[in-house]
């Protein structure tokens, strides 16, 4: 395989891109089935264990990635396998819960590829800024956190998106919720905050279906390789005396098939909702919790 992969870096966007060259299947670490060829997306949380695992799906289907979060180096990570791969990523530090930043960061999207196809929000927070004691003692600011933040990004980048998409009435806006916003589970504000996305994905598809633009989430359960999980772990093994075994048997067996949700798996799902086979798909969260939960 022939080519370059020339990279600029600069204080907060690190450009990488391969140019020139003849993709040879053989040699790809990505084999491309091109549903998503030259759809520009823009990913939220890149740097995360879902955010990844989304990027390199979208690529693996030939989109054109712009991937950010708030610490840089993780998201270069992802980038760099992507690029290596022979896909298309640039990687950038914004704050997905400051409107100027994310606002400033689509103007140079469409700048350089004129326009945006895809906003996938996969923004996540430490459990250990939300998960404590019972709602009777929980404190305000803490209960309130989770619900605030979650919300407000999601607000922000599907608004600031689609007012990029409404010109060319088309797009996709997507995000992640989890089981907890439809059953009752000791997670303080982290339920609440995850219902609000989902009723805000119905009324996103409400007022933009009718503009050609698609608003979808996933709900995935429980994944062992997420951050989130073993942090939750760490916490309930504290006060409870459960070790790993003990914990990762509970939620694998709440699932159907008695295993757990890959990231892989998850990020197949994202992708095909990302294409236009899944065109008649909007103003609905995507159940991929394996029956954990029943719709």
């Amino acid at each position: 395989m022939s080519g370059k992969c020339p990279e600029t870096l600069t204080p907060n966007v690190l450009v990488m891109q391969r140019e020139g060259f003849t993709r040879n299947f053989s040699t790809l670490n990505f084999f491309f089935m091109n549903e998503l060829k030259d759809k520009v997306a823009v990913i939220y949380g890149a740097g995360g264990e879902i955010g990844g695992a989304v990027a390199r799906a979208f690529a693996r289907e030939g989109a054109r990635l712009f991937l950010t979060g708030h610490r840089l180096a993780p998201v270069e990570a992802v980038a760099r396998d992507i690029v290596s791969a022979g896909g298309i990523a640039e990687a950038a530090e914004v704050d997905a819960l400051d409107e100027q930043a994310i606002d400033k960061h689509l103007q140079s999207v469409v700048a350089k590829a004129g326009r945006i196809d895809i906003s996938f929000n996969a923004m996540g927070n430490s459990p250990t800024r939300y998960l404590g004691p019972s709602l009777v003692d929980m404190d305000l600011k803490q209960f309130a956190m989770p619900i605030t933040s979650y919300t407000t990004s999601y607000f922000l980048t599907a608004r600031l998106a689609a007012r990029r998409m409404l010109p060319n009435k088309s797009g996709l806006i997507m995000t992640v919720t989890a089981p907890p916003a439809r059953i009752g589970t000791p997670n303080g504000g982290y339920g609440p905050s995850q219902a609000a996305k989902e009723a805000l994905t119905r009324y996103l598809s409400k007022e933009l279906a009718p503009q050609g633009i698609r608003v979808v989430g996933l709900q995935p359960h429980g994944m062992p390789e997420t951050e989130t999980i073993r942090e939750i772990f760490e916490s309930r093994a504290k006060t409870a005396g459960l070790t790993w075994e003990q914990f990762s048997g509970y939620l694998a067996g709440m699932n159907h098939p008695k295993r757990f949700l890959t990231l892989a798996e998850m990020a197949n799902v994202a992708a095909f909702v990302a294409s236009d086979k899944a065109s008649g798909m909007m103003g609905t969260t995507v159940n991929v919790t394996m029956g954990a939960l029943d719709d």
